[in-house]
């Protein structure tokens, strides 16, 4: 919904509420029970704001992530039946060696946001570094 990703690309918590309140006066009397569930969560959904932008960014931006997903369904929907848990898993690996080697486009600024990371997390955030 374009309308609401005024919302999360605000710069502040306290705008983005501010945008949630216009996303309300549109699509609230169509959609009440998502916007409300907005409103009712809004503590916890707006915790990414604590963060900088390019962390936020990577945080609300999807793209990757599903993409990934759809190559991961795509392979096992294609079987049937597995015969056993391990033989599942196997596959999985599989195929997550083979998209792994096959992503070779770079998030934008993403140098700059894993030091963010970094600084925020600590030793929580494990570096490892490949040539």
């Amino acid at each position: 919904m374009v309308d609401l990703k005024p919302v999360y690309q605000a710069v502040n918590k306290e705008e983005g509420f501010g945008k949630l309140a216009k996303l309300d006066e549109v699509w609230g009397k169509k959609y009440p029970v998502p916007i409300q569930s907005w409103y009712n969560n809004w503590e916890t959904l707006s915790t990414f704001f604590e963060y900088d932008e390019q962390i936020r960014r990577v945080i609300y931006t999807t793209n990757t992530i599903e993409g990934f997903h759809r190559q991961v369904r795509k392979i096992t929907k294609t079987k049937g039946a597995f015969t056993s848990d391990m033989a599942l898993m196997k596959l999985v690996y599989l195929v997550v060696q083979n998209i792994s080697e096959k992503w070779t486009m770079p998030l934008h600024n993403w140098s700059l946001t894993l030091s963010q990371l970094y600084v925020i997390f600590g030793d929580r955030l494990k570096l490892h570094l490949t040539n």
